[in-house]
């Protein structure tokens, strides 16, 4: 059985988003992002695989741009979706911590 403490292995990196694969399988994988203040996971997107966002502490902003971009305020038990090949971001307000889950493969592009 694979699991996870994220809030046990919380590790903040002052240069970049800290980026922690707790399970992965053939079929779907699962990360925690441990935001600093300010730190952006910049607009991309999955072309293969939906993705969900689980908000376990702090703020921040989820953007989604399918055509016209929308926002949602990120606080502890928010869930947002990602549908695959649709680009996305997120903007830490202050220190944030969020886990996604993503059905694989789901392949990844960042926005020019």
């Amino acid at each position: 059985m694979q699991q996870a403490n994220v809030g046990a292995a919380k590790e903040f990196k002052e240069d970049a988003v800290n980026k922690v694969t707790f399970i992965k399988t053939e079929q779907i994988v699962q990360d925690t992002y441990y935001f600093k203040p300010g730190q952006v996971l910049d607009y991309h997107r999955h072309p293969g695989g939906d993705q969900i966002f689980f908000v376990h502490e702090g703020e921040g902003t989820y953007y989604l741009d399918n055509g016209q971009e929308s926002t949602t305020v990120l606080k502890p038990g928010v869930i947002v979706l990602a549908p695959k090949n649709v680009w996305h971001k997120i903007v830490a307000k202050g220190e944030l911590v969020v886990s996604q889950a993503t059905g694989q493969p789901a392949g990844f592009e960042k926005r020019a």
